[in-house]
Parts: C-alpha cells; sequence; structure tokens
C-alpha cells in the first residue's frame, strides 16, 4: 500500500511537471527569455547602460560574495567598464504562470571575446512581465569554482 501510495504521488508529480511545460503562457515566456538571454552579454559589453533594459526599475542583481545591487544605478555600476565577454545560457527550468512572474534556472557559460572559458556556473532569475515586456527582477548568479 505504502508503495502505490509513493508511486502515485511520483506519478501525480510528473503529470504537473508535465502540464507546466505545456503551459502556452510559459511556453511563450521561455522564447522571450531565450532572446533577452542571446543578447544580454551584447548589451553588457556596450558599456552603455543599454544593460538596464534587460531589468525592471526596481530590479536587484544578486553577484557572488558580494551585497546585493539594487536598482539602476548600482546594476549599471556593475556593469561600467566591465570585461568584454560572450555567455550562453542554458534554461534547465522554468516556473510560474508564464503571465505575470517566472523563475528561470539556468547554467551559463562565460568565454573571452576569442572563445577561451573564463567560467561557468548556475544562475536563478526572478522574471517580471511588464508592460515592456519580460524584465529581470532579481538575477543571482554563482560560479561552479573557488573563489579567487
Amino acid at each position: 500500500m505504502k508503495k502505490a501510495l509513493i508511486l502515485n504521488g511520483l506519478l501525480m508529480l510528473t503529470l504537473c511537471c508535465n502540464a507546466q511545460t505545456e503551459n502556452p503562457a510559459l511556453k511563450d515566456a521561455r522564447k522571450a527569455i531565450e532572446a533577452s538571454n542571446a543578447i544580454y552579454a551584447d548589451l553588457a559589453n556596450k558599456n552603455d547602460g543599454s544593460i538596464l533594459t534587460r531589468y525592471t526599475d526596481d530590479a536587484c542583481l544578486l553577484p557572488p560574495n558580494a551585497a546585493p545591487l539594487c536598482g539602476s544605478e548600482q546594476i549599471a555600476g556593475f556593469f561600467k567598464n566591465g570585461p568584454k565577454v560572450q555567455v550562453t545560457f542554458s534554461i534547465q527550468h522554468l516556473y510560474g504562470d508564464g503571465k505575470t512572474s517566472v523563475t528561470e534556472e539556468s547554467y551559463y557559460e562565460m568565454t573571452d571575446m576569442e572563445g577561451k572559458k573564463l567560467d561557468d556556473g548556475k544562475v536563478i532569475v526572478i522574471w517580471k512581465n511588464t508592460k515592456n515586456g519580460w524584465k529581470m527582477h532579481r538575477d543571482m548568479f554563482s560560479s561552479n569554482h573557488p573563489a579567487k
């Protein structure tokens, strides 16, 4: 009996997970997030503040080994004069209703402009659907490697 309950619970969990990935709103959100992720490094590399177009006005960037950076001024300061890099994001999971907010769980790989690997790690982003489309509201990331 106990085994049957556990199997039923796992089956229900699987069905819920599959139902979420079938959600059309979540699929639309994923497309928007993938498009934003694809140009993220390009915007940061411009060093002109255009990276802020990816964030809500009240966003917080939560970098590793540092205090949270909230608001446009602090987030812009983080990216100002940063190294020129290329970043690819691989979305592992999306959670949420796909209408108002979504949580993205991703892996990233960062290379220099010649393609030499600099870092890899993980990302959690809370996205909000705004009048201007999907924007990052909370952006947290960390390397898979010890701090130097």
